[in-house]
């Protein structure tokens, strides 16, 4: 018996990773108007991040819903695998529920459904040690308490340049977006307990990165082994830069570059950064 990992297009896995483990990604909707799109499907994150700049509304994005994840809970069924899936933060996203909805239809204790709460390349470390785990062929029980502990243990911090698209996508509160965009401020955030919380502000995007090197060192001591995340919004010379930060400040084992999506982007907006670690 084998072991199907499953996650969503939020997890902003790069389509090399996806391919090499055979990962299926299911994609949650943006909307701009009355045109849908599948994010990354419909849709790549450049053409994506163009309309958005020339758009006067915020687009809007939706769910992957229940038959979605039947579909493809029983496409692994059927192949003689068990599914683990892995999924954004239910605090900020309904997809979570949809795919426990589908395993409750379905009815099988070979399907393991997992609130990553959080988002982007975080989901996509946990989707991406559990594809790992698989082809070693570690039992799916233990796969999930891996990724569990894993999940538990997963930073996330962001640099972005407005809390905006934030606060209009209802992911941040206005009491919380207060932090004013003018004199070139910055605002730094992290995932904490699945939901957005701002850590500092800085000005610029120099002293930006600056302080997400010096929030990753008070969390983490030693990166030498783990794999580490680099996310960025429509903004690929920051990335390139990041990661040589990265690489000088704390010579992880491995280091991975990808590119917001449509969803995530619609949320924290062009010229975000940022990194995440376990």
């Amino acid at each position: 018996m084998g072991v199907k990992i499953i996650t969503d297009s939020t997890a902003d896995l790069p389509r090399e990773l996806i391919q090499k483990y055979d990962i299926e990604v299911l994609p949650l909707m943006v909307n701009f108007g009355d045109k849908s799109y599948r994010d990354g499907v419909d849709i790549t994150p450049g053409q994506f991040y163009e309309m958005l700049a020339g758009s006067k509304i915020l687009p809007t994005t939706s769910q992957v819903n229940p038959p979605a994840f039947v579909s493809a809970y029983q496409r692994a069924l059927d192949n003689g695998d068990a599914v683990i899936s892995i999924h954004l933060s239910s605090k900020g996203s309904g997809t979570y529920q949809s795919a426990v909805i589908a395993r409750d239809i379905i009815g099988s204790d070979r399907i393991f459904v997992i609130d990553s709460l959080g988002y982007s390349m975080g989901i996509g470390l946990i989707a991406l040690a559990g594809a790992r785990l698989a082809r070693a062929g570690i039992a799916p029980e233990e796969i999930e308490k891996e990724l569990l502990d894993l999940r538990d243990r997963m930073n996330y911090v962001f640099g972005v340049d407005t809390l905006e698209y934030l606060k209009k996508g209802g992911r941040l509160s206005p009491a919380k977006a207060t932090i004013a965009t003018v004199m070139n401020i910055k605002p730094i955030l992290e995932v904490r307990n699945g939901e957005l919380e701002v850590l500092d502000k800085v000005r610029g995007k120099k002293k930006a990165l600056n302080r997400i090197i010096q929030i990753a060192r008070e969390k983490s001591q030693n990166m030498e082994d783990k794999t580490v995340a680099i996310v960025h919004a429509a903004c690929e010379e920051d990335a390139v830069q990041f990661r040589d930060m990265v690489v000088q400040e704390f010579n992880p084992g491995e280091v991975i570059v990808s590119e917001i999506g449509c969803v995530i982007g619609t949320h924290a907006g062009p010229g975000t950064i940022a990194i995440m670690f376990a």
